[in-house]
């Protein structure tokens, strides 16, 4: 039986996390080591020890910083009264935030200061959502499931807005949608801010369809855009197992497997995809194809490191 490998495009860094780490990379070169970023300045654990080796440390709160120390706020976002702790600790703040997810943020607070209840579809307590809904005070609600959706209560039906946690998929947000749009009939909002590169990540994987018996989606666990990815590709008719990297494929998954696809969320870097192709490789997958997909132009400068300076 012939084995192959089939490699997905696009895949992998998308432009957000590009410029995160970029950042993270910057300051280092600027001030020095330590920086101290806030939680992880992307949700993959290679990047987080690369940027550990560099003379980066990652903390969960803001008072595990010294004062006058350099804080990197993450590609996920904060909240307001994150940013203003910072400053009370006399800390150097470098907003990470992905400008996509700013933009997300810019759009509560309008809808926020109109008078808008607003309603955030995503997933409690992941970062992301947790900075968006703490842009504003009051009338934000948090919708992770269609009976959220139905048990939602606003102080004006008249005048609900909402947005999207920016790495999910259209699967998760569909029903959601659908129930809010029947309750509140002026809803205002988009028809998602699910993030380019996590679109065009799902939609590589729904085009290979059954093609492929095993889906390999290089990126750890707690990354949500890795998870949607292996979802959608399991919809799609694959097997579907989410990895760090080489070390975490089970032999088994390869039994009377004759083609795999590999992809990689987007905070995965390149060199782990190429890890995971070698060791297939070795195993006997010497057949490769890399499909073409579709290009992606977007690109994002460093944040600004004047206010830490």
């Amino acid at each position: 039986m012939k084995k192959k490998i089939v490699l997905a495009n696009p895949r992998g860094f998308c432009a957000g996390v590009e410029r995160a780490i970029a950042t993270v990379k910057l300051a280092v070169k600027e001030f020095g080591s330590p920086i101290y970023v806030l939680h992880e300045i992307v949700h993959n654990k290679h990047v987080v020890q690369e940027l550990i080796d560099l003379g980066v440390i990652f903390v969960d709160d803001l008072e595990d910083i010294p004062k006058g120390a350099i804080c990197i706020f993450s590609a996920h976002g904060v909240s307001v009264a994150t940013e203003e702790r910072a400053k009370t600790l006399g800390l150097r703040t470098i907003d990470g935030t992905c400008p996509l997810v700013g933009s997300v943020h810019n759009m509560v607070e309008k809808y926020y200061s109109d008078g808008y209840d607003i309603l955030i579809i995503g997933h409690h307590r992941h970062p992301e959502v947790e900075g968006t809904a703490g842009r504003v005070e009051g009338r934000v609600h948090v919708i992770s499931s269609e009976e959220e959706a139905r048990s939602v209560q606003v102080k004006d039906p008249a005048r609900v807005a909402y947005v999207t946690q920016t790495t999910l998929s259209q699967n998760d947000i569909a029903g959601i949608r659908d129930i809010l749009f029947a309750r509140f009939s002026e809803i205002r909002g988009p028809k998602s801010n699910i993030c380019y590169a996590t679109l065009n990540r799902q939609k590589a994987m729904r085009e290979l369809g059954g093609s492929c018996d095993v889906l390999l989606v290089v990126g750890s666990k707690n990354s949500s855009n890795s998870n949607r990815l292996r979802e959608v590709g399991e919809r799609a008719g694959m097997q579907g197992y989410l990895i760090d990297d080489e070390k975490d494929i089970e032999m088994e998954w390869l039994d009377s497997v004759s083609t795999i696809c590999i992809t990689a969320g987007a905070s995965a870097p390149e060199r782990l995809v190429q890890g995971v192709i070698l060791f297939l490789q070795e195993k006997g997958f010497d057949a490769f194809e890399e499909l073409a997909g579709k290009e992606e132009r977007i690109s994002f400068e460093p944040a600004t490191l004047a206010a830490a300076r």
